[in-house]
C-alpha cells in the first residue's frame, strides 16, 4: 500500500523564468521560499533567449545572462539552470517551454510549479495562450515590495484561480534594472547580488553606461 501511494505521488518541480539580466538575491529567495513552502524537489532557471515582451531594450547577451544564472545556482544542489530559451531560435514564450519541458518527464509523473513576480503575474493576460499556461502547471506569484497585496478576488476574471498560488516573500526590494543603473552609476552592488555574479559584471563590462 505504501509502495503504490509513492509511486502516485508526483515530484514538484518548479521552474524560473526571466531575463536574469542579472540574476540577483531576490531570484535566489523567491526560488528557496517556494521550495520551502511548497515542498520543491528543485528549481529549474530558464534565462530568456530572445525575449518577445522586452524588443528595443539593449539587454545583455543570451551566453552572458546564462553564465550568471549558472555560477550563481552552482553551490545549490536544488537549484539547475536550463539553456532551453537560450538555444530556441524563435522568440521565447513560456507556454512553448513549458510544453518542450513536459517531454523531459515521464506522463503524470510531474508537477510543475512556474514560479514568477506578482508584476509579471498580473501581466498575464498578455502572453501568448496564457490560458493554456494553468493546464500546464501551478502559477506560484511571489509577492515583493512596492506592489499592493492582491487576492485571488481581484485578478482577472480570464485567470484561472485554481491553478494560481500567492506566495509572500520576506522584505527584499531588489530589481535587475537597479542593479544595471547602480553599476552604470558606478556604485556599489555587493550584496545585492552572488559574489561571483558581481566579479563576471566587472569582468566583462556589462551595464556601462557607454556599453547600453
Amino acid at each position: 500500500m505504501h509502495v503504490r501511494a509513492h509511486a502516485l505521488r508526483k515530484r514538484k518541480i518548479g521552474i524560473m523564468g526571466g531575463t536574469f539580466d542579472p540574476i540577483h538575491y531576490g531570484h535566489l529567495l523567491a526560488a528557496e521560499e517556494a521550495c520551502f513552502a511548497l515542498g520543491l524537489e528543485e528549481v529549474i532557471f530558464v534565462p530568456t533567449g530572445s525575449p518577445y515582451h522586452k524588443k528595443g531594450r539593449n539587454i545583455s547577451s543570451a551566453e552572458d545572462r546564462y553564465t550568471m544564472a549558472l555560477l550563481t545556482t552552482l553551490d545549490n544542489p536544488t537549484f539547475k539552470t536550463s539553456r532551453i530559451e537560450i538555444d530556441r531560435k524563435e522568440a521565447s514564450h513560456t507556454v512553448d517551454t513549458l510544453r518542450e519541458m513536459r517531454h523531459w518527464f515521464a506522463p503524470y509523473s510531474t508537477a510543475f510549479f512556474f514560479i514568477t513576480g506578482l508584476d509579471a503575474f498580473l501581466d498575464m493576460p498578455k502572453w501568448k495562450e496564457f490560458n493554456v499556461i494553468f493546464e500546464l502547471c501551478k502559477v506560484v506569484a511571489v509577492s515583493r515590495p512596492g506592489y499592493k497585496r492582491v487576492s485571488l478576488d481581484d485578478l482577472p476574471v480570464q485567470i484561472n484561480k485554481e491553478a494560481i498560488i500567492l506566495l509572500e516573500i520576506p522584505l527584499l526590494s531588489i530589481s535587475s534594472t537597479e542593479i544595471r543603473e547602480r553599476v552604470a552609476d558606478g556604485k556599489n552592488i555587493r550584496y545585492i547580488v552572488p559574489q561571483l555574479v558581481e566579479q563576471y559584471i566587472y569582468k566583462k563590462g556589462l551595464y556601462k553606461r557607454n556599453g547600453r
